[in-house]
């Protein structure tokens, strides 16, 4: 495989994965402000907790058979399991964005802790989730000709 053929596939991989995480965020936010402002309007740590699951998911199944449906194939079970574990890891990457600009540095005004958490935090996160998605979750494939040959 050549550069340019590395760089197609890596673009379209970003793209796509752009557009999942694009989704997964407006399902995470919709189902957390319908559960926020219905049936969980005390319990806003539930709320989130539930929107998490539901965007997760959709967001594993989106990657899994789109974003990064060319490579191998592995169980459900250790791809999901792996997923959520970086999207835990992500969302303390998050965190201690706005954790260290927030107590840190005393950057306490809303502003400052969306710039932050859902401006630095973000970015960072995103970098993160794509990396070990590519790395740890989604496997290269074998079945490439040019890694295969004559390996068998």
């Amino acid at each position: 495989m050549d550069i340019r053929e590395i760089y197609h596939r890596l673009k379209n991989e970003v793209a796509k994965f752009g557009v999942i995480g694009l989704i997964a965020y407006v399902i995470d936010v919709g189902i957390f402000n319908a559960l926020l402002h219905t049936v969980l309007s005390t319990k806003p740590l539930t709320a989130k907790a539930i929107s998490a699951v539901f965007a997760t998911t959709f967001a594993y199944f989106g990657n899994r058979f789109w974003t990064f449906r060319n490579r191998a194939r592995t169980s459900y079970r250790r791809e999901y399991t792996l997923f959520f574990v970086f999207n835990a890891l992500a969302m303390c990457i998050q965190l201690a964005c706005l954790g260290i600009s927030h107590y840190g540095f005393g950057f306490t005004s809303p502003l400052a802790d969306n710039i932050s958490g859902n401006g630095v935090g973000l970015v960072l996160s995103t970098v993160f989730r794509f990396w070990s998605y590519r790395k740890w979750v989604f496997l290269e494939s074998d079945a490439d000709p040019e890694n295969s040959a004559g390996t068998k």
